[in-house]
């Protein structure tokens, strides 16, 4: 579990493609400080496992189905990331509860003088995004201040700006998303009773 407080930018120091995956060797002297092979590192918001640590980086593999929902397809050499260690058990929740699953991305549109940044937001996923909930963009936990079906914006602090990637963003940047998986889990344990509402005319026989 990750709680998406960003503890360093981490820099790409070597991409390998592999059999139906990518390797990546990235560059972070906190988070190795007492890494080890099996140890789960976010990436940008991407739950990881370390398969090599040494001279502080980290090596991980990025399988097909990461590559395919994240925005790890297209990291090169010398890229900046978000990295994260998973919050050990007693350890503060600073942020809200995130898997470092990725569930798309979207796409960074714009950022005003006063640090409201709006993201294109997949339809798919504009569902489980609401006002004042809170949303991962590239393992970095914020807090939704407006969303459309299309688009979402959130208030980034100086520090935010500074500490993240996304201070670094430009016009067309991908950004990797996670929604908050309360929602997901709601949506389908009411899903057979939504249904059933559906199937007799939104009517209920009472016992």
């Amino acid at each position: 579990m990750f709680t998406g407080i960003v503890e360093e930018l981490g820099e790409v120091t070597a991409v390998e493609q592999v059999p139906n995956a990518a390797r990546l060797t990235v560059r972070g002297p906190l988070v190795t400080s007492d890494a080890g092979h099996g140890d789960s590192i976010a990436v940008s918001g991407v739950c990881l496992t370390v398969v090599a640590v040494a001279g502080g980086e980290f090596t991980v593999d990025v399988v097909h189905e990461t590559l395919q929902r994240s925005s790890l397809a297209k990291v090169q050499v010398g890229d900046v990331v978000n990295l994260e260690r998973a919050t050990p058990a007693g350890g503060r929740l600073g942020g809200h509860i995130m898997q470092g699953h990725v569930d798309g991305t979207g796409v960074f549109l714009k950022r005003d003088e006063q640090g409201l940044t709006t993201f294109a937001l997949p339809k798919k996923l504009s569902r489980y995004v609401v006002e004042k909930g809170s949303i991962a963009v590239d393992g970095v936990s914020l807090t939704v201040a407006s969303v459309t079906d299309e688009e979402f914006s959130v208030a980034l602090i100086p520090t935010t700006l500074e500490l993240t990637t996304l201070g670094r963003n430009t016009p067309g940047d991908l950004v990797n998303l996670e929604v908050d998986v309360v929602a997901k889990y709601v949506e389908k344990l009411a899903m057979p009773h939504l249904r059933a509402q559906g199937d007799n005319g939104g009517t209920e026989e009472r016992a």
